[in-house]
Order: structure tokens, then C-alpha cells, then sequence
């Protein structure tokens, strides 16, 4: 592998055991969901990545991110489908550190009941973890999850998110219904006729 690319995560160490999974199992299970080869220095909490291809490299990047942001393995492994995004939103960019768990607790709501909704709203899974939110969902979803987020964070009402979400998820799915109705061949198909 002349061509070999490589690339290093670090990950929080009370996450290592998580990439690393029960005798090596979730390690292995990345390394050949994504075609990489991956070093785990469990002292300096560092992943190290090999690929031969740039995609992959990028792909495990973003798996091991999502794990380390507190995804279990099975959520970040999603990532290897290409229409899907990870999206991290550090809060040390909205507020400053006594702020961290109300804006948290914002986001998470009473017995996680405000995340719940949100990722019922966008079809996305949400990890609250540290000075960090992440998301994995398509890509279109992810941000409008963000936003979402966002909106929280600078403080518009948790009632006032949920409807505007609630607007987009319909719009969302009225397309889906049209696209499945009216699948992209087909519309050249009915213009021509």
C-alpha cells in the first residue's frame, strides 16, 4: 500500500474502551465496515486510521468522531452510507462553561423528552456529551436539526422550535410522497408527453 493514507481522532478515554468494543469486536467491525486499518493507543486516547482510499479514511474519521461524542458503535456505523452526516456543535462557541448545563439541559428537556422530539422531527439521533451536541442523520435532516439546536441554544421556545419543526418534517414528507409517486425517470417521461 504505497498510496496509504492515514489520518488520528482523538477520543475522550473513558470512550477508547467503546471503539475498542469486547475483545477487539467493534474495532474489527469498523475496520471492515469502512475498509480501513485502525491503531488504538489507549494511553494517549488517540485512533489511528490507515485507508487506501480517501472516502474511507474520511468515513472512519467521522465514525470514530461519532463514537467519541458518545454514539454507541451501531448509530455511528451508519455513517458508511454515503446521504448520511455527522455534525458536531461545540457549545464553547453559543456560551461560556456556566452555561454548559442549562443550554444542555435545554436541548435534552425533562426525562429527555425535548431531544426525543427533535429526533422524531428530523429522523436523526442526537448525543449530548461534554461541551459538545452531535447529530447523525441524512444530510438534509442534520441540519435542519441543527437549526433546531441552534434555535434552543439563543434561546427561542422549546414550542416555537417544535412547530417549525413540525412544518418542515410535513414538508419533508410531502416530497418523499410525490418523489415516491413520481420517481425522477418518470418526470421526463410525463414533460415530453
Amino acid at each position: 500500500m504505497d498510496d496509504e493514507l492515514s489520518c488520528h481522532v482523538r477520543v475522550p478515554r473513558e470512550r477508547i474502551a467503546v471503539v475498542i468494543g469486547k475483545d477487539g469486536e467493534t474495532k474489527k467491525e469498523i475496520e471492515e465496515a469502512t475498509k480501513t486499518k485502525l491503531h488504538v493507543n489507549t494511553e494517549e486516547g488517540i485512533v489511528f486510521a490507515k485507508a487506501d482510499d480517501a472516502l474511507n479514511l474520511f468515513t472512519v474519521q467521522e465514525v470514530i468522531k461519532a463514537i467519541a461524542r458518545g454514539f454507541n458503535p451501531r448509530k455511528a456505523l451508519i455513517l458508511i452510507k454515503t446521504d448520511y452526516a455527522f455534525q458536531l456543535i461545540d457549545l464553547q462557541d453559543f456560551a461560556g462553561k456556566q452555561h454548559f448545563e442549562r443550554i444542555k439541559g435545554r436541548i435534552i428537556g425533562h426525562e429527555g423528552k425535548a431531544r426525543e422530539n427533535i429526533e422524531s422531527l428530523t429522523d436523526t439521533f442526537i448525543s449530548v456529551f461534554g461541551k459538545t451536541i452531535a447529530i447523525i442523520g441524512r444530510s438534509e435532516n442534520v441540519d435542519t436539526c441543527r437549526r433546531a439546536i441552534v434555535n434552543l441554544i439563543n434561546g427561542s421556545p422549546h414550542s416555537a422550535v417544535y412547530k417549525w419543526l413540525e412544518k418542515k418534517h410535513s414538508e419533508i414528507k410531502a416530497m418523499e410522497m410525490i418523489q415516491k409517486r413520481f420517481p425522477e425517470d418518470e418526470f421526463g417521461k410525463h414533460e415530453s408527453a
